[in-house]
């Protein structure tokens, strides 16, 4: 918390340690957009056809579609070392004290890892969070982080309370297409071919470290209802500690009239007007293709003492 140090005859002031939020571009939020909020993100690298790109620097979520339908070979990586120094370092340049850094799940990446090693040349400057999340739901500890920092929280504190909360989230994904997840082995060619003739949509969870299968449904209508069902029972055992949540939908490739019907559906179902609406990150969607539908929560951050 702030400390409060005597300064003049008479009068004392608040000094903060200076904290930059850091997150990376698997949070939904991307380099242009952080700069508006005050948010610094490294952007995450695609390899289309051999050749590098940035998500939201020279690769747009359209440019992606065109490359996923067209069937182009897609790999997804980590940003190298020096990628992720440098915001590090243009952060502390631009006069930050310190900083909180919040990359991709440690189960989804090793993202994470390598900025945990990265920071021991910081000399405590860089506090990595394992927040074990993504997309909504990192976006949403991105938020609560940059909240925390304007309050005065050190970085370290910020971590602390992050990691407290990690797994008081939760995503749920119905996928439209089997195909990417048999591309991506995930599923057998012979159940991926059943799946597309039955019209069948695979639930996914993401929670924690892991991306795993969960549920199926017969149908888009089907799926939406289990979605929010399933949503519904995640967030009364939150309740259960007078616990409130943040809720969000998500989705890939979308048209904006069904990303907008799905954002409403989701701000009726819980009547929650504040409910937003996010594309997922490239490095899910590489592996669950265009079509695909979601809705997260986290556990709204406690007002800390």
């Amino acid at each position: 918390m702030p400390r409060e140090l005597a300064c003049g005859i008479g009068r004392r002031e608040k000094w903060y340690m200076k904290t930059a939020v850091v997150t990376d571009s698997n949070s939904g939020i991307l380099p242009e957009k952080g700069t508006g909020m005050g948010i610094y993100v490294v952007p995450m690298p695609v390899i289309i056809d051999e050749k590098i790109y940035y998500e939201g620097i020279d690769l747009t979520h359209e440019q992606f579609y065109k490359c996923l339908i067209d069937g182009r070979k897609i790999l997804t990586s980590q940003p190298s070392p020096a990628e992720v120094t440098a915001v590090w370092d243009r952060a502390l340049s631009e006069g930050y004290d310190q900083i909180v850094y919040i990359p991709m799940s440690d189960g989804l990446s090793n993202s994470c890892q390598t900025a945990q090693i990265l920071a021991q040349d910081y000399e405590g400057k860089v506090c990595v969070v394992n927040n074990h999340r993504i997309s909504v739901t990192q976006k949403q500890s991105v938020m609560d982080a940059l909240n925390m920092a304007q309050q005065g929280y050190s970085a370290e504190k910020i971590k602390s309370v992050l990691e407290k909360s990690a797994y008081d989230s939760v995503i749920y994904v119905a996928v439209e297409t089997m195909k990417y997840l048999k591309k991506g082995g995930r599923v057998t060619p012979s159940a991926a071919t059943v799946g597309e003739i039955l019209n069948i949509k695979p639930i996914l969870i993401i929670k924690g470290e892991k991306l795993d299968a969960f549920a199926k449904a017969k149908g888009r209508k089907n799926a939406e209802k289990h979605l929010i069902e399933f949503m519904k029972k995640d967030i009364e055992k939150l309740k259960e500690n007078g616990d409130e949540v943040h809720i969000a939908s998500g989705g890939s490739f979308l048209t904006q009239e069904d990303s907008e019907r799905w954002r409403q559906m989701v701000s009726d179902a819980f009547n929650d007007k504040n409910a937003f609406y996010d594309n997922l990150p490239l490095s899910i969607v590489c592996h669950i293709g265009p079509g695909a539908f979601g809705i997260g929560i986290s556990r709204k951050i406690r007002e800390e003492k």
